[in-house]
């Protein structure tokens, strides 16, 4: 039995958009020479909260909590929608 990513296009649509956020912000946050402490803080999270931001555990994160994060970290976060 396989495992599917996403039962849905909505969730699948939904998880690309995090792994995206998720994979912009961390190479912003790799930029600086902040510690592990010091990251999370400028993130507004804990350090373990940070370590699963950098590692890619998109199934912890909801796409508004990335937002935030975002945020707190100085980006502007757009949304661009493709389709008719």
């Amino acid at each position: 039995m396989q495992c599917a990513i996403a039962d849905t296009p909505e969730e699948a649509a939904n998880r690309r958009a995090r792994a995206e956020l998720m994979q912009k912000m961390g190479a912003r946050l790799k930029k600086h020479d902040w510690t592990q402490a010091e990251a999370a803080s400028r993130c507004g999270v804990t350090q373990p909260r940070n370590n699963d931001l950098l590692r890619g555990r998109v199934s912890r994160f909801r796409l508004d909590a990335l937002v935030n994060i975002a945020t707190a970290l100085g980006c502007r976060v757009r949304v661009d929608l493709d389709g008719g």
